[in-house]
């Protein structure tokens, strides 16, 4: 068992802290204006302009079953290049807030829960342990399909 590090970047929907491995994310941006796509998937808030291209950006509080919440100056969109049907897709996410990168190592990392957990546990890679607080791990991979990436792509 490989003792190594991994980076992870944290942000909050809710009360809830979530990460996602750092290799995923390209960059933060502050909450700009998002164009609307008509008949969108409910969880797919429209696009914006990253560096010149049009990106897909989903609300990432409505990905998980959460109610709407208006946006707040900490509102952020984490930029994240994904593997959709095996090609390399570029879209962002809503967040609540974004924090800080953290460190983890696999000891620190427990399988996530099987029962009783009101996240969809397919999205999940694991739970992280920082003392007593915990860090719910994202396999970002996971939580969007590349059915609405396509939907978004095509309403270009």
């Amino acid at each position: 068992m490989s003792n190594d590090t991994l980076q992870y970047i944290t942000f909050k929907l809710g009360d809830e802290l979530f990460a996602i491995d750092v290799i995923h994310v390209r960059e933060v941006l502050e909450l700009t204006r998002i164009t609307l796509v008509p008949t969108a998937p409910e969880y797919l808030r429209g696009m914006v302009n990253v560096r010149g291209k049009a990106t897909p950006v989903a609300d990432l509080r409505r990905r998980f079953g959460l109610p709407p919440q208006p946006d707040t100056v900490s509102s952020r969109i984490l930029v994240m290049e994904l593997s959709l049907g095996g090609e390399p897709t570029v879209l962002g996410g809503v967040a609540d807030s974004v924090h800080e990168v953290i460190e983890f190592s696999p000891d620190q990392i427990d399988p996530p829960p099987k029962v009783a957990s009101q996240w969809r546990t397919e999205f999940i890679r694991g739970i992280g342990r920082r003392g007593a607080d915990f860090v719910i791990i994202l396999d970002v991979n996971t939580l969007f399909s590349s059915h609405d990436v396509a939907f978004l792509e095509a309403s270009k």
